[in-house]
C-alpha cells in the first residue's frame, strides 16, 4: 500500500525514531496471527502519527479503528499528563491481544478501548475531542466525519487513513470502493470550515484543521 519504493522507505525509517520494543512486537504478532496485516499502520507512519500529536498536546484524542492498537500508542505519546484516547473498535476477536499490549504499554492508563458500533459509541461521549483519527470501514469516513466535527475543538486536526487507496484513485473507472475514497476527499476539498492537506505518507494521510 506504500506508494514509495522499497529503498526510500528504508531511507526515511532511518531518519526517523526507532520503534519501541512493545511496537515492534505489535508489529511482529499482526504479521504472523492477524488476517490482512497490512492495516496495521507501521514504523514510519506511526512516526507521522506521533509527531503530529507531540507537536498538537492533545488533552483528548478519538480513534475510530483501532486494529491491533499501534496507531493508538503512536497517538498516545502526543497527550498531555491528563490526557486520555478513547479507542474504537467492532471486532472483538482481536480484544485479548488489544489488551495485552496496551497493559504492556506506560499509556495503559490513558487508554479507553471500547468494542461496538463506532457510530453510536462517538454520540455517547461527552468530550471535545483535539485529535480525531479516522482508520475505520471506508465507506463510512464521511458519516463519522459528520458524526465527530462538532466534537472537535477550533484549531483541532481530523486525519484520514488509507485517502489515495493505492493509487486507485488516480484511475477515471473506479470501483465502488475507491469511488468512495474519492466523494469522500471532494466531500473535504469542498468544506470551507476546514484546512486540508493529504500527506503521501505509505497509503495517503488526510490532515485536516478545523478552522
Amino acid at each position: 500500500m506504500s506508494l514509495i519504493n522499497d529503498d526510500l522507505q528504508d531511507l526515511l525509517i532511518k531518519y526517523c525514531e526507532p520503534e519501541s520494543e512493545l511496537l515492534q512486537n505489535i508489529d511482529r504478532e499482526t504479521n504472523l496471527k492477524v488476517l490482512m496485516p497490512r492495516m496495521l499502520s507501521g514504523h514510519y507512519q506511526g512516526r507521522v502519527l506521533s509527531m503530529l500529536s507531540k507537536m498538537n498536546s492533545p488533552k483528548r484524542i478519538l480513534e475510530i479503528g483501532t486494529f491491533t492498537g499501534y496507531a493508538t500508542l503512536c497517538l498516545a505519546e502526543g497527550l498531555t499528563a491528563d490526557g486520555l484516547i478513547y479507542t474504537l473498535d467492532i471486532n472483538e476477536e482481536l480484544e485479548d491481544m488489544v489488551r495485552k499490549s496496551f497493559s504492556e504499554s506506560e499509556y495503559r492508563d490513558k487508554i479507553k478501548y471500547i468494542l461496538g458500533d463506532a457510530a453510536k459509541t462517538i454520540t455517547s461521549l461527552d468530550e471535545v475531542f483535539d485529535i480525531v483519527f479516522i482508520d475505520a470501514d471506508k465507506k463510512n469516513n464521511g458519516t463519522y466525519y459528520d458524526l465527530i466535527f462538532e466534537r472537535v475543538r477550533p484549531g483541532g486536526i481530523i486525519i484520514v487513513d488509507n485517502v489515495l487507496w493505492s493509487g486507485k484513485v488516480l484511475q477515471e473507472k473506479q470501483d465502488k470502493d475507491t469511488k468512495n475514497i474519492t466523494n469522500f476527499n471532494d466531500k473535504i476539498a469542498d468544506d470551507e470550515r476546514v484546512d486540508k492537506l493529504i500527506l503521501p505518507v505509505r497509503d495517503g494521510l488526510f490532515v485536516i484543521r478545523k478552522k
